[in-house]
């Protein structure tokens, strides 16, 4: 019988951190040297999906689930789960998410579905509660602290929202935007480094807050703010090379009128 797909790269795995026979580098990897690859190539699957690259995304994903299988394998020989336990869990919770579609049949809207797997990991959450020693568990406390920051200021807003504590409407979160920015202003009157970091984290969250109000993610908004950053700077060296070999040559004032001009051609294209 052929052997199917997943085994042969489980099958790679396991030969690659063979003791005795596999790959130097590999063999000597741990769950922490492995991490940073494994958020690297997530990253580079949300890169594929925006370029449309379809290729590209095909490999960065084969690269994410090398990741997934990197870590089963390490935790099959420290005796704590096999690939099989990952692949039946995530398979457990999605059947166990999805009553609509695996348990009694009902007809249900997208956003009765998001609501339902929020109420359902709520109530994953309390049962795992009741199985630890912590006497008053947050509603914050399986929140990642490894995930882009801005993302998991999103994440945190929509925890406490399931208790209320939440503005109803954008309105009202951009006179908090004003208040923490005087607030980061008076910091930076005062020359306090340690109060203007604080004073720019509550601008970015309060930001935050901004785009989910607005149903957008802002780290798909920054990272096209990014890209328009660095289109439009492509653009102005451009134009700089075409009078000078050296950007610093210019004034701020004509840098500046460079970018005005890409911008202005931007638009126009549009």
């Amino acid at each position: 019988m052929p052997q199917s797909s997943i085994h042969r790269i489980l099958d790679i795995m396991a030969s690659l951190r063979d003791p005795e026979t596999g790959c130097p580098w590999d063999i000597k990897q741990n769950f922490k040297s492995i991490a940073p690859y494994t958020l690297e190539e997530a990253y580079e699957v949300v890169d594929a999906i925006e370029t449309g690259d379809m290729e590209q995304l095909r490999d960065e994903l084969g690269d994410l689930l090398l990741q997934v299988v990197f870590h089963a394998r390490m935790a099959e020989e420290a005796k704590s789960f096999t690939f099989d336990d990952v692949v039946n869990a995530i398979a457990d919770k999605m059947e166990r998410r999805h009553p609509h579609v695996f348990g009694a049949k009902a007809e249900v809207t997208s956003e009765q579905v998001k609501q339902n797997w929020e109420d359902i990991k709520a109530q994953e959450r309390a049962a795992k509660s009741d199985t630890m020693e912590a006497v008053s568990p947050s509603l914050l406390d399986d929140v990642p602290m490894a995930l882009p920051a801005m993302t998991r200021a999103v994440k945190l807003q929509k925890r406490a929202a399931r208790i209320g504590f939440d503005w109803t409407e954008p309105e009202p979160i951009f006179d908090k935007l004003e208040e923490e920015i005087s607030e980061l202003r008076e910091a930076m009157a005062l020359k306090n480094a340690d109060a203007i970091e604080d004073e720019l984290g509550d601008v970015l969250f309060v930001v935050a807050n901004i785009a989910r109000h607005l149903r957008l993610d802002p780290e798909t908004a920054l990272r096209r703010g990014n890209a328009k950053f660095s289109r439009r700077f492509q653009q102005v060296e451009q134009q700089a090379r075409a009078q000078s070999t050296n950007m610093s040559d210019f004034s701020l004032d004509d840098l500046e009128s460079f970018w005005q001009r890409a911008k202005a051609a931007e638009r126009k294209d549009d």
